[in-house]
């Protein structure tokens, strides 16, 4: 394999690489597990027949979206530990 081929496979490697990063903090990811907790929660709280199954199913939807506001403050305090 020649030295252009190498190079050309490490820069889409390093933009797969970009992408898959650029998907894990993204608010469209963030949106989308949100709904998707918040349709399934929704169901399953009819399904068993509780009362304001909406309502509660919010909880679990909010719970995870303020989880995902809070990892980029524990990951700079993480790094900052492990860093020293």
């Amino acid at each position: 394999m020649d030295i252009g081929s190498e190079i050309r496979e490490i820069q889409e490697r390093n933009r797969r690489v970009e992408l898959d990063k650029a998907w894990e903090v993204s608010w469209t990811r963030r949106v989308f597990i949100a709904l998707v907790t918040y349709l399934v929660a929704g169901v399953w709280l009819v399904w068993i027949r509780d009362a304001y199954p909406w309502l509660k199913a919010f909880v679990p939807a909010a719970g995870y979206v303020l989880s995902t506001l809070s990892l980029p403050i524990l990951k700079k305090w993480w790094g900052r530990k492990e860093s020293t």
